[in-house]
C-alpha cells in the first residue's frame, strides 16, 4: 500500500424506516432538480424574451423524466446491455446505481424540444436555461458517487490519494471530486460569468454550445485519472467509453457555439 489519506467512510443510506431507506445519491438527484429549477427561475425572471416561471414549474416534470429514463437507458445501453438483457427486471433496480451523464443528457433534450414545441417556448431560449442549472445536478451527483465509493480514480501516488472501500488495497485518485469541481462548479462558473457579463441572452444557443463542449472537454481530461468501467476497459486507441461518448458532445458543442454567435 503507497502513502495515501484516510477515505471518509460515509454510510450511502442517510436513515431507513423498515424496508424504505433514503439514500445520499437520491438525495443528490432531489438536490440537484429543485436547486436547477430555482436556478431556472431567477434566470428567466430576468429574461423577458424566454419562457416565464409558471413554463418553469411545468418543466420540472419533464426533465425530471428525461433525467432519470435517459440515464437509465443510456447505462444500460453503452455500459451493460448484455446484464440488462439477461436480467431485465434489473432495470427497475435504481436504487443500486447504473446512470449515463450522455443517456441523461439525451433524455433532456428530447424533453427539452418537446415541451418547447407544446407549449410554444423557444426551444433554444430553454436550452439555455437548462444547461446553466445542469451543473448543480453534476456536483451533487458526483459527491453521491464519493460517499458511494464508486467511480474511482486510478492508481495513484498523490499525496491526497485515498484507498476506496471497493478498490483493493491500492490507492487512487479521488476523481469523483475533480468532476464535482470540474464538471460542476468551473462549468457554472464559466456559464454563470457568460451570463453576467456578456450578452449572451441575445444569443440562443450560445451557452448551450459552450455547455456541452465545456462538459465533452471536462470529462475527457477527467478520464485520465479515472478508472474505466470493469467491463469495457480500454476501447479505441486506448480511451475510454466516457471520452468516446465526449468527442461528439464537444464538436456539437462547438459547432452550435459558433452557429449561435454568427446567427445573432
Amino acid at each position: 500500500m503507497i502513502l495515501s489519506i484516510a477515505y471518509p467512510e460515509i454510510d450511502p443510506v442517510i436513515f431507513q424506516i423498515g424496508p424504505f431507506a433514503v439514500r445520499w445519491y437520491a438525495l443528490s438527484y432531489i438536490a440537484g432538480l429543485l436547486l436547477g429549477w430555482r436556478y431556472m427561475r431567477y434566470l428567466a425572471a430576468r429574461d423577458p424574451k424566454g419562457p416565464d416561471a409558471r413554463a418553469i414549474d411545468d418543466f420540472l416534470i419533464w426533465v425530471t423524466a428525461g433525467v432519470v429514463l435517459g440515464g437509465r437507458l443510456g447505462y444500460i445501453l453503452f455500459y451493460q446491455p448484455d446484464v440488462y438483457v439477461a436480467n431485465p427486471e434489473q432495470i427497475l433496480y435504481l436504487w443500486q446505481g447504473g446512470m449515463s451523464f450522455h443517456g441523461g443528457a439525451l433524455g433532456v433534450i428530447a424533453a427539452t424540444v418537446f415541451f418547447a414545441r407544446r407549449r410554444g417556448v423557444e426551444i433554444l431560449r430553454l436550452g439555455d436555461l437548462v444547461v446553466c442549472a445542469v451543473p448543480f445536478g453534476l456536483f451533487f451527483g458526483r459527491i453521491a458517487n464519493f460517499i458511494n465509493g464508486e467511480l474511482y480514480g486510478r492508481p495513484s501516488d498523490v499525496p491526497w490519494a485515498m484507498v476506496f472501500p471497493t478498490g483493493g488495497p491500492v490507492a487512487r485518485h479521488p476523481s469523483q471530486l475533480y468532476e464535482a469541481a470540474l464538471e460542476g462548479l468551473v462549468i457554472f462558473l464559466v456559464l454563470y460569468a457568460f451570463v453576467r457579463f456578456t450578452d449572451v441572452r441575445d444569443r440562443p444557443g450560445f451557452l448551450t454550445g459552450v455547455f456541452y463542449a465545456g462538459y465533452g472537454l471536462a470529462r475527457i481530461a477527467i478520464e485520465f485519472f479515472r478508472e474505466p468501467d470493469a467491463q469495457l476497459g480500454f476501447l479505441l486507441a486506448g480511451a475510454t467509453m466516457g471520452q468516446l461518448l465526449s468527442v461528439p458532445m464537444v464538436l456539437g458543442g462547438a459547432a452550435v457555439a459558433i452557429w449561435a454567435y454568427r446567427r445573432a
